[in-house]
């Protein structure tokens, strides 16, 4: 019973009329959590302190995420499906060239990140599932954004012959080294010379 009545329950709007939950667009947690994390950090964060930010109801944001770790963890799908979109899609003279550009301008971007150096430097090990467990949802979008310009590149005769599975898998994996250990390697101002060494060693990679 006590159910039925939490999934019942609406959040007033800010005109003063009621709303279901379902109807708050999701876009208005997300930028709650965001704004949080970078002035407080994950590990203080609470739902609590999200439904405050974006105005909800806790039983809101219960009802779409049991805790605040998958509430991040749907935030960095957004932030970094955005940016793999936007980069694949700039203009290119092959499909191979398009897509070593992609990668080195993902890496770059997301290494600098204001929400990715936040959690390193407050909650690294937030990170430790995504890369020694399992895969996120972001990593499944990146893979699959790869091998479709795979795919595009071995039909314009740009990229080898292969298996595009693994040569996504191979790809991404030379590219979050290069953003999670790059910093630690390279000194700051050594970076965007370490990129151009992404950008060599993926090209000869993938070339015929």
């Amino acid at each position: 019973m006590m159910s039925q009545h939490r999934n019942a329950r609406s959040d007033l709007a800010a005109g003063g009329e009621l709303r279901s939950a379902n109807a708050i667009p999701e876009h208005r947690i997300l930028d709650a959590a965001y704004e949080l994390l970078l002035a407080i950090g994950l590990r203080r964060m609470t739902m609590a302190d999200i439904a405050r930010r974006a105005e909800v109801s806790r039983a809101t944001l219960y009802r779409r995420w049991p805790n605040v770790r998958s509430v991040v963890g749907t935030l960095m799908t957004r932030e970094w499906g955005a940016l793999g979109t936007a980069a694949f899609e700039a203009p290119r003279t092959s499909a191979r060239q398009g897509l070593v550009d992609g990668i080195v301008h993902i890496a770059g971007t997301i290494r600098t990140n204001p929400m990715l150096r936040r959690i390193i430097e407050l909650d690294p090990d937030f990170l430790l599932p995504y890369l020694l467990q399992r895969r996120g949802a972001s990593t499944d979008q990146q893979l699959a954004m790869m091998e479709l310009a795979l795919r595009e590149g071995q039909q314009d005769g740009s990229v080898r012959a292969g298996d595009v599975t693994m040569q996504a898998r191979a790809l991404l994996l030379t590219a979050w080294s290069f953003v999670l250990t790059g910093p630690v390697v390279a000194g700051e101002h050594e970076l965007p010379a370490l990129d151009e060494q992404l950008r060599e060693m993926l090209d000869r990679y993938l070339r015929p």
